[in-house]
């Protein structure tokens, strides 16, 4: 029989000290939970569009990336279009070049085509493509709205006080008055059956384009400009 203090029987217990030298490993640590992402900023995301404009595609993306911010277009005139930017009407606004630039982020989006407006039963239909020289002796109509600030030389001034909107002015056309130069999107909003239009080869195009303050954006601001410039979801700002 073993004394006190002599070795333990084999098959015995472990004496403490062989216990702390072979014990178990430590359990591994568990990995800290990720951050919550933060929620998107409320909206509603209030877009400015000037007639003409056309930001379905983008409202399409929106809806479907941003389905809790609901995004509210807001009609804006080509007059007022800055006015809504800096003055808070709107988050961010599609507008017509050129614009006061001050204050603002401005990205070019594109171009249009000026074409002529003449009634239906105009000799001008009769070509595809007009030129300045066609044009020559015909009555040039000016709406107050009016966006193509150019002189086609040849053309005349009404004998009356010009329309107060464009509108107003292919309506005076379509009674057989005159023409109306207009980008081409501003001649698809008004179209009617009794008038025509035709592209005005070497004018002057004019330019469409996003434009939002350059201080005190909000994240839905960054989102749609993101999807104008055809940022995917995943891509990084």
């Amino acid at each position: 029989m073993a004394t006190r203090g002599g070795p333990q029987r084999k098959g015995g217990r472990p004496t403490p000290g062989k216990a702390r030298a072979g014990g178990a490993k430590a359990a591994p640590k568990r990995k800290a939970a990720p951050a919550p992402m933060p929620p998107p900023p409320s909206g509603p995301f209030r877009l400015g569009a000037i007639p003409g404009a056309t930001p379905g595609k983008w409202i399409d993306i929106w809806k479907t990336r941003m389905p809790r911010n609901p995004l509210e277009l807001v009609p804006v005139t080509v007059a007022g279009q800055r006015d809504a930017v800096t003055g808070d009407v709107v988050d961010a606004a599609i507008v017509r070049l050129p614009i006061k630039r001050d204050g603002l982020n401005v990205i070019a989006l594109y171009e249009e085509q000026t074409v002529v407006v003449c009634a239906a039963d105009s000799h001008l239909t009769a070509a595809d493509e007009l030129a300045a020289d066609d044009l020559v002796g015909e009555v040039r109509i000016v709406p107050g709205d009016d966006v193509l600030s150019f002189e086609v030389p040849g053309t005349e001034p009404p004998r009356f006080a010009a329309p107060a909107t464009t509108g107003d002015a292919i309506e005076t056309v379509a009674a057989g008055i005159g023409i109306v130069l207009v980008p081409m999107s501003l001649a698809r909003l008004h179209h009617r059956k009794d008038v025509a239009f035709r592209p005005l080869a070497e004018a002057p195009t004019s330019a469409v384009a996003i434009a939002w303050p350059a201080e005190g954006a909000s994240e839905l601001v960054d989102t749609f400009v993101g999807i104008v410039r055809g940022r995917t979801s995943n891509s990084s700002r």
